[in-house]
């Protein structure tokens, strides 16, 4: 279990989702809505970075609990947007891709001091226990936040990818698999993120990329 592992940086993961990553991603999303014509989410009072307007009690538990067990943070929140106030073809799209976006710069802005102190050997070696708490902290707060933005973009509803590839397939085509996938986008995914064989499929697609990522922030 991750938390009796790290129960400072499980800890430190939730705060840093539900207080920042989980607020920016939906107010990313409200915000780009807003801009291409929808007023939707600002009705609502999801225009705003305050974590308590975006807090969702199924998703946001479940994020507790998937941090607590494994150290990833599985959960939602909800912005709403209503797709035919949006400007252009691919407005929907850009609306959803907003989001995850929003979390691979966050991991790149947590990067840089991270970076920063990965090189400062004297100051580690000052108070070495206190530091290896802030540098694990800071390197699964960029790692998860790389993970969870390629998560999201996997195209399978209800994640931000499926309405990115709903709204790009030929709209005849969308209005064939949208019902299929809603009905049952939920359980494909939760097959994928199983583990099977140690790792899970998802696991066995995005962590290259991740790596290849994180590798690029940090160094």
């Amino acid at each position: 279990v991750f938390v009796s592992q790290y129960p400072v940086e499980a800890l430190a993961l939730i705060a840093f989702f539900l207080l920042l990553a989980f607020p920016v991603h939906e107010f990313a999303h409200a915000f780009a809505a807003y801009r291409l014509g929808d007023s939707t989410a600002k009705h609502f009072g999801k225009l705003t970075l305050n974590p308590i307007a975006h807090f969702d009690q199924i998703g946001g538990s479940m994020l507790v609990i998937s941090v607590l067990l494994t150290g990833f943070p599985f959960g939602f929140a909800q912005t709403p947007v209503n797709p035919r106030n949006l400007r252009g073809r691919h407005g929907e799209a850009l609306v959803a891709l907003a989001g995850p976006v929003s979390n691979l710069l966050m991991a790149a802005v947590v990067a840089i001091p991270f970076r920063i102190l990965l090189t400062q050997l004297d100051l580690l070696s000052s108070n070495p226990d206190m530091w290896r708490l802030i540098l694990s902290t800071l390197h699964y707060i960029v790692l998860y936040s790389i993970l969870l933005g390629l998560f999201n973009l996997v195209p399978i509803p209800p994640l931000d990818g499926g309405t990115i590839m709903l709204s790009l397939v030929p709209p005849r085509t969308a209005w064939q698999i949208r019902p299929v996938l809603a009905q049952y986008g939920f359980f494909l995914l939760l097959l994928l993120i199983i583990p099977l064989g140690g790792q899970s499929v998802i696991g066995r697609i995005l962590l290259p990329f991740v790596e290849v990522i994180y590798g690029v922030l940090v160094g």
